[in-house]
């Protein structure tokens, strides 16, 4: 559960794309800029501005790509495709390709090694996502909005659901998701590095799926893809004990 902590934050806002009929293939980028920005600015400021910096560098990203997919209308695959490239090139100028120390011993302990209760940090994080996303999803008239929306996005749209607001909305939210999941990465190895979340795209992806969300949107399930974040998680586990 602590080693696949950000990968089901990021499950829960893939979810939320996926179920509405779009992808986004950027989040593994995301992650690594949000958390080298965090790590900067904590660098000057304290470290309550660098954490709302890193969120808000994931929100900027998915508002970007959700303000092309909407209104430009173009596919998200190729959208989020060509925001990765952009988004891991800017990590790479910022970071100068080194790693950037967190050395904030507040900021480790809430999004690292800290715990409450005896509880670790990563798994009330852990929680708090999914219990969010789960009755956001299936409890809200947005989650019923975003199956809609996946399901017939015409008759979403002639049914009154403003569809392209929704379409930035869930881009935006995965983008938040991959900021949050870039200060989980800074906090657990108190550090930021352009590689992380390099390999999460493939894996995240793979476990919203295997948990049993639809990849063409219109089915999706939070609790689904916190299993399928541990069975990718227990598979790579098994294999490097291998």
């Amino acid at each position: 559960v602590l080693q696949t902590a950000p990968a089901t934050v990021l499950a829960v806002g893939l979810v939320f794309v996926l179920a509405a009929g779009e992808i986004d293939l950027s989040f593994g980028a995301t992650v690594a800029l949000a958390a080298i920005v965090a790590a900067m600015v904590m660098r000057v400021q304290p470290w309550p501005v660098g954490m709302l910096a890193g969120l808000a560098t994931g929100m900027a990203v998915g508002l970007v790509n959700g303000a092309i997919v909407a209104y430009a209308r173009l596919p998200s695959f190729l959208v989020t495709l060509a925001t990765m490239g952009v988004v891991a090139g800017l990590a790479r100028e910022l970071s100068n390709l080194q790693s950037i120390p967190v050395t904030a011993e507040p900021f480790i302990a809430i999004f690292g090694g800290g715990s409450l209760l005896g509880i670790p940090s990563l798994v009330l994080w852990t929680v708090a996502a999914l219990v969010i996303g789960h009755l956001v999803f299936r409890e809200t008239r947005y989650g019923a909005h975003v199956l809609a929306t996946g399901d017939n996005p015409r008759a979403a749209l002639v049914s009154g659901i403003k569809v392209a607001r929704l379409r930035l909305s869930v881009l935006v939210l995965s983008g938040f998701c991959a900021g949050l999941a870039g200060l989980l990465y800074a906090g657990r190895l108190q550090a930021a590095r352009y590689t992380l979340g390099e390999s999460d795209v493939m894996t995240v992806i793979a476990a919203v799926i295997v948990g049993g969300t639809a990849l063409n949107g219109g089915r999706g399930t939070i609790p689904g893809a916190l299993v399928g974040s541990l069975m990718m998680g227990m598979l790579s586990n098994g294999l490097i004990l291998m």
